[in-house]
């Protein structure tokens, strides 16, 4: 199949391109610039020029492929709002271009948020509210009704590996680095579903081959990890002291990092293997902090 890939030089969506073209699909990588263009190109993909808020160019970038992974997000916290706007806008653009012809239409999610304090799972069904971003979710599953095989890939909000991890666990190691300390917030046993980025190319793949209109999966290999066993191997890696920060410190000492990883965010992904034989085979999060991919040098 021709596959549109946004984001296709990206963390998730480099893997993805490259699982892709092993499984014998043909991908196209929207490209904002030189250098996205090149890593998309090293990849062996097909490399379109094209930008998210320019909507004209994922208009003939879509006409060019049979179906559209959207990987692509600006994940400025100070911008949430204009973000899903953007990503909305975008959504609307890829589903004129499929509408009746059934092809996929996969959009990337998250599953922070989706259940505080119990585990999550693909059948939970979040209010707009926890994040603008979730509204965009619920209205690509109602496209089948459009005759598109709309799906959404919630990521466990940690998405680990070699090679570059821009997210939450290379920022709270850079906090490591900085502070002196490898902090936890209060006992630490608050949890953290993860997920290698090897393994999360592979769903996005077997998504694409397999899943059904409609459908949520959940790209989770690790249910939940406490919160302080993620701190102690920062700690023992970085050489750090580890230390527990009082919740009356955390905005001091993690900055806006310490609302997200002061939540307690299992999820599941038993549904999403039963229905795609998904079974991640890569390094843990623990491992990959021994491993020195977060060592920031």
């Amino acid at each position: 199949m021709r596959l549109l890939v946004t984001g296709a030089s990206g963390w998730i969506g480099s893997a993805s391109v490259k699982e892709l073209i092993s499984a014998g699909h043909s991908v196209l990588g929207l490209a904002r610039n030189d250098e996205s263009a090149a890593k998309i190109a090293a990849l062996g993909a097909e490399v379109v020029r094209g930008d998210l808020d320019d909507l004209g160019s994922l208009r003939s970038a879509a006409a060019l492929a049979e179906g559209v992974i959207h990987l692509g997000y600006n994940h400025d916290f100070s911008q949430m709002a204009a973000a899903a706007q953007t990503d909305r806008a975008a959504i609307d653009v890829f589903a004129d271009v499929l509408e009746g012809t059934g092809g996929p239409l996969l959009i990337a999610s998250g599953t922070l948020g989706l259940a505080p304090g119990r585990v999550a799972t693909e059948e939970d069904m979040p209010s707009a509210v926890v994040h603008p971003r979730i509204a965009n979710a619920a209205y690509t599953l109602g496209l089948t009704e459009r005759g598109i095989r709309s799906m959404v890939v919630r990521f466990a909000p940690t998405v680990h590996g070699a090679g570059g991890d821009h997210g939450f666990v290379a920022m709270l190691a850079r906090t490591a680095r900085e502070k002196g300390i490898s902090g936890y917030i209060g006992g630490g046993q608050n949890r953290w579903p993860a997920v290698n980025r090897l393994d999360a190319g592979k769903l996005v793949r077997l998504a694409i081959d397999k899943a059904t209109p409609g459908c949520v999966l959940h790209a989770v290999a690790e249910e939940g990890i406490a919160t302080r066993d993620i701190a102690t191997s920062l700690s023992q890696f970085l050489n750090v002291p580890l230390q527990s920060i009082p919740v009356d410190r955390v905005q001091e000492h993690f900055d806006w990092l310490g609302m997200f990883f002061g939540a307690d965010a299992p999820a599941s992904s038993a549904r999403t293997r039963s229905l795609l034989c998904w079974e991640p085979t890569n390094g843990t999060l623990l491992e990959d902090i021994a491993a020195g991919h977060y060592s920031g040098r």
